[in-house]
């Protein structure tokens, strides 16, 4: 049978989600925990791959067994026995070719910016000093809409077979004291949000203009764009599915 598993993490003690030699990821671990608890080896396929340090607030992956007897009270002993810093949310069964990966319809990234030193958000935003165009951040923020090429923010030699991403959603706003860039679509590239995040930043604070990004966006070159910002201030905030996966429709 094949199950979903839905969970959050803190990623600031983790390299990342998936797993490597020699290094603590959020995927050893909870591959760690599920198998000890199923005393069977599990292995989880994830909804992607976060950076180091990158948290989630909401996280899909799938995993095969052959059938759980509780899984409340799983998803309870889970949780007793998982470090505080990654909570499992739900478990449930969906048809055998459901795909955590590749069946995602969107995903959904939030960003973290604080224009104040501010102590509390140490490893959860990134401080800012210069005064910032939010205005102009989000008119920029537009021309990231639709179908385009997003090599210029992707990671050099990145082996994918595409540079093509849908964005459907992109914009700025001021949450109480920290600024909030939000930024949905059918899929991502690597380090692909901190590196607009840095682009957009950089037009807020006047060293590139609106008709910059359009130039940057044409060029499909890494080092025309911003730099990426830290990993601190980024969440996976959702990841969206059809209906058609889940075993109840």
């Amino acid at each position: 049978m094949r199950y979903f598993i839905q969970f959050s993490y803190f990623g600031l003690a983790y390299h990342g989600w998936q797993n490597q030699p020699n290094a603590i990821t959020v995927q050893s671990v909870l591959e760690d925990a599920l198998s000890k608890l199923l005393r069977d080896k599990v292995e989880i396929v994830g909804a992607g791959r976060t950076d180091a340090g990158v948290h989630a607030k909401q996280m899909y992956g799938h995993f095969d067994f052959n059938g759980i007897d509780n899984i409340a009270q799983l998803i309870f002993r889970l949780n007793a026995f998982l470090p505080d810093d990654i909570s499992v949310l739900n478990i449930f069964e969906v048809s055998e070719e459901a795909h955590a990966r590749f069946d995602a319809t969107s995903r959904s990234y939030e960003y973290l910016v604080c224009n104040v030193k501010n102590p509390f958000y140490k490893d959860t935003a990134y401080y800012v000093k210069q005064r910032l165009d939010i205005d102009r951040m989000n008119e920029a923020a537009r021309l990231l809409l639709g179908r385009k090429d997003f090599e210029c923010f992707s990671k050099t030699n990145t082996d994918v077979r595409t540079f093509f991403c849908d964005v459907t959603y992109a914009n700025w706003s001021l949450n109480e004291d920290a600024l909030s860039f939000k930024i949905t679509a059918d899929r991502f590239l690597r380090n692909m949000v901190r590196a607009v995040v840095g682009t957009l930043l950089d037009v807020g604070k006047g060293k590139y203009s609106i008709a910059d990004v359009n130039t940057i966006l044409k060029s499909k070159d890494r080092s025309k764009a911003g730099a990426s910002v830290p990993a601190k201030g980024l969440y996976l905030t959702s990841v969206t599915y059809p209906n058609t996966i889940f075993k109840n429709g």
